[in-house]
């Protein structure tokens, strides 16, 4: 019998249930085509949560997934599909169609969104910035508006500050404090965590807090930030972890080729979410073949770096 988990530290049905509610805003998908914390999306399909606006620029798959679902209302971001394979089949489905339900969409650059999350992270009511001048995107945008130069310089865009009720972000090693090591493709997780009110990490393996000392300048994310933290081992594949998993590509196609129809997508959902609990049974579904081809096994070590005073 596993022992009882304390402090922060949380199983992954826990970390969703105490911190993600109906109606919540949540960022994830945020190192673009890395690090997507698939078996949080699966929990949150699992757990039947409804009304929830995702932020995110690049989301592959993952918010497909949850909109397909009807989880979702609102999306906010640049794109939604699947990179493997093209646009998402569950979101122009939910958009076009209103099927399962009708979902707004709030259109963003992979910039603007970064600006957005940038300035709530830095406390700011917005970010100025040249990109978007002249473009489609910003007409009428809620949250993309003109402004003039108080310095006497050309007119400006402003971006509002994005600030979600939750990030979900996975990363290679978390202390139990939640005090997390991140290396790879960063893209917008971390000024994700630093905006968001609560933020779940959930990571390949937990450390001794020695460990996370040892090398402070990768603690991208610290933990006083951190609501929950979570280990779960294999928790972003398909999508690669740098140092540990590979990307999938076979199962982005496959989940397209699939998703194409309502009920090729109720088909997948049912094999892959509903009828296996967890994420270790999501593995074993994979299956052994699959994971050693997939686990990182060979070592591309940094130079050791000297922290002493």
């Amino acid at each position: 019998m596993e022992p009882p988990l304390t402090g922060k530290q949380r199983s992954l049905a826990e970390a969703i249930a105490e911190n993600l509610h109906d109606g919540d805003s949540v960022a994830l998908g945020l190192a673009l085509e890395s690090g997507i914390p698939f078996a949080a999306v699966h929990e949150i399909i699992r757990q039947r949560r409804k009304d929830l606006t995702l932020i995110g620029p690049i989301s592959d798959m993952a918010f497909d997934q949850l909109i397909a679902a009807g989880t979702v209302a609102k999306v906010i971001a640049a794109w939604v599909g699947n990179v493997a394979g093209g646009s998402g089949y569950g979101f122009r489905r939910a958009y076009e169609q209103g099927q399962p339900r009708r979902i707004v969409m709030e259109d963003h650059s992979n910039f603007t969104v970064g600006l957005a999350l940038k300035a709530a992270a830095m406390g700011l009511p917005y970010l100025p910035t040249f990109t978007g001048l002249g473009g489609d995107i910003v007409r009428g945008h809620p949250r993309i508006r003109p402004i003039d130069d108080p310095f006497g310089g050309p007119s400006l865009l402003a971006v509002g500050a994005l600030k979600p009720d939750v990030a979900i972000v996975h990363v290679q090693r978390a202390d139990a404090s939640g005090n997390a090591h991140l290396w790879g493709n960063l893209g917008l997780t971390v000024e994700a965590a630093y905006a968001a009110r609560r933020t779940i990490v959930v990571c390949e393996e937990i450390v001794p807090d020695d460990v996370i000392r040892s090398d402070p300048n990768r603690t991208m994310i610290p933990g006083f930030l951190v609501t929950a933290v979570v280990e779960e081992p294999g928790g972003a594949l398909p999508s690669s972890v740098q140092g540990y998993w590979r990307r999938d590509f076979e199962t982005f196609l496959t989940y397209h080729g699939r998703s194409k129809t309502a009920e090729g997508y109720q088909s997948w959902l049912k094999e892959w979410v509903l009828d296996v609990p967890d994420r270790r049974s999501y593995l074993r579904h994979m299956g052994d073949a699959a994971l050693a081809r997939l686990r990182v096994s060979d070592r591309r070590l940094a130079a050791a770096a000297n922290f002493a005073p």
